[in-house]
């Protein structure tokens, strides 16, 4: 039996010695806190040890070796303050956990659709039945023998009429010559007479064609008056189906009801209303910071901080690194924990910072069309939607006559690196045509966690963005686009390795994907914060970049050498 008093753990060590954060964590950018950090081992502990119930989370000695079965979940921890004063913390998982929505220990789900007396059970089952008709009514084979009759039909009457139409085109031309011939002999009365001939044929004619389109439709309405009455089936199924799926829908999001410390409750429906979709996406709610959340408001506990961890293997398209914090996804919990902790003071959004402030930025080379930069790490290419300090505006003020749009290529803004800046309109066309064409040689330096297996390679895994949680990208076979990236080792240490990336695409994080993914060298680049752990900086560098000077044509090659341990 679920015991929901079991949710508010109290620390196993003292923490007398930890001082307490003076904001609420902001829950999309973070730093553990140290009792954060304290709670999480804590429960990582539990989950190494415990045997209350069975999960395969893929590690070293589950109970399957087999990936296919294998789910990693995110975790998170909430720590809070009772109303006796004592501190803990709360434990949750998103989504389900060894298929159970209630495990003891961790805080229930906002709205626990497994519950036998729930709604969802029976719209469920209606819909379940819904679909099975459905599919009864699609593969009744009496639709695709109707319908293959039906074009075989359409087929041969047009055939048919084809054919006399032609054999019309010909007549007439017989008749033409006839009444050449007729004509020719200057006899007036033989003249007329043939013409009346010739009229009655045509005419003969026109009713013949008319009168077999006619007998050809009425078969073919026969057969698609059947068909159409079979496909009406289908589609008053289909109508059926989706309006009840979107009831079902809105009626499960309205049991998502979301407090915030103001006691003011909100459900899904309301929460999304004004996204762009107008709709909540799948899962949301489900996940582990609105979970905490919500039960510490309905329970009088005051939120101190929060973190969430990963546990187990990564999905297939996603890349999550086991143990690894990680911020709360934007396209699910922004709107719903925007509402949750309205009122509450965190940390400060480190995207409403400039990241750029006190930074220089070297020009490497310069001539009357073109430039060529060293951009610093945490420094962006273009301006974004809360800082415009950039290299573009940086060019824009240093190059005031420069005309065009200045910019030929990006670089992400944790790179450092060589970019090339177009002073005019001409030299932007001709680069940006390099970079299409991909006559531009692009050599990227980057220090990954760990040992690379083999001296070169290539890393071929297509990606798209991650629409639930941007700017994080997916590989994606189905949706993905292309992406290419040749490797070279440099250096190896005991635990990391420098390499050359070589990107044949541009895809935005290509490479830092490819080198955390599975697929491909399974390592992140060091201090990666989105696909591996964060440090002094992300040690991705555009070191070299071979391109043909706009005017002149002639090759020229630029290199910058870094040095990761400094954060530049």
């Amino acid at each position: 039996m679920y015991l929901a008093q079991h949710c508010f753990t109290p620390f196993k060590s003292a923490i007398d010695s930890y001082e307490l954060p003076q904001r609420f964590t902001f829950p999309f950018y973070y730093e553990p806190h140290p009792l954060c950090i304290l709670a999480v081992s804590e429960l990582q502990e539990y989950l190494s040890t415990q045997t209350d119930w069975q999960h395969n989370f893929g590690l070293e000695g589950e109970l399957s070796s087999e990936s296919d079965k294998a789910i990693g979940k995110m975790f998170g921890v909430l720590i809070v303050r009772n109303s006796s004063g004592q501190l803990g913390y709360l434990a949750a998982f998103s989504g389900k956990l060894a298929e159970q929505n209630l495990l003891n220990g961790f805080v229930p789900p906002v709205f626990d659709m497994l519950a036998e007396e729930s709604f969802f059970h029976a719209g469920m089952q209606t819909l379940n039945q819904l679909t099975e008709q459905l599919k009864t009514a699609q593969n009744n084979p009496d639709v695709a023998k109707l319908s293959a009759e039906l074009a075989q039909l359409r087929s041969r009457a047009e055939s048919e009429l084809e054919a006399i139409r032609a054999q019309i085109i010909e007549n007439r031309k017989t008749r033409k010559l006839r009444r050449i011939g007729v004509e020719s002999q200057q006899d007036p009365a033989a003249l007329s007479e043939l013409n009346v001939q010739l009229g009655k044929e045509s005419v003969a004619e026109k009713f013949h064609l008319k009168a077999t389109k006619q007998q050809w439709d009425s078969r073919c309405d026969e057969v698609a008056s059947q068909l159409n009455e079979l496909q009406s089936e289908i589609t008053l199924l289909k109508a059926s189906r989706a309006q009840h799926s979107n009831s079902l829908q809105k009626q499960i999001f309205a049991q998502y009801q979301f407090l915030n410390q103001a006691g003011k409750l909100k459900d899904l429906n309301q929460i999304f209303k004004d996204s762009p979709t107008e709709q909540p996406p799948a899962g949301a709610g489900e996940c582990a910071a609105p979970k905490l959340l919500q039960y510490a408001f309905s329970h009088k506990l005051t939120p101190i901080a929060m973190a969430e961890f990963w546990w187990g293997v990564s999905p297939k398209s996603e890349i999550k690194q086991h143990k690894n914090f990680y911020g709360s996804c934007q396209g699910k919990c922004q709107p719903i924990l925007s509402h949750m902790l309205d009122g509450i003071e965190m940390d400060e959004n480190p995207l409403l910072t400039n990241p750029a402030e006190g930074k220089s930025l070297e020009i490497v080379y310069q001539d009357e069309v073109m430039a060529i930069v060293n951009k610093p790490a945490e420094f962006l290419s273009v301006p974004g939607k809360n800082v415009t300090d950039s290299v573009f505006a940086r060019m824009k003020a240093q190059f005031p006559q420069a005309t065009g749009p200045l910019i030929v290529h990006r670089l992400d803004m944790s790179t450092s690196g060589l970019m090339v800046i177009a002073l005019s309109r001409e030299a932007n066309k001709s680069l940006a045509q390099q970079f299409i064409a991909r006559t531009v040689e692009k050599r990227y330096v980057a220090q990954v966690s760990g040992v690379v297996k083999g001296e070169q390679g290539e890393i071929n895994l297509p990606l798209r963005g991650d629409i639930d949680d941007r700017p994080r990208q997916l590989v994606c076979t189905e949706h993905g686009k292309h992406a290419l990236t040749h490797w070279q080792v440099k250096s190896r240490s005991n635990d990391a390795t420098m390499l050359y990336l070589y990107p044949h695409t541009g895809r935005t994080h290509q490479l830092r994907v490819h080198c955390a993914h599975h697929e491909g060298l399974h390592l992140p680049i060091i201090g990666d914060d989105l696909y591996g752990k964060k440090a002094n900086r992300l040690h991705l560098h555009a070191q070299r970049l071979v391109l043909n000077h706009p005017v002149t044509r002639e090759r020229l090659t630029f290199e910058v050498d870094v040095d990761f341990e400094q954060n530049v």
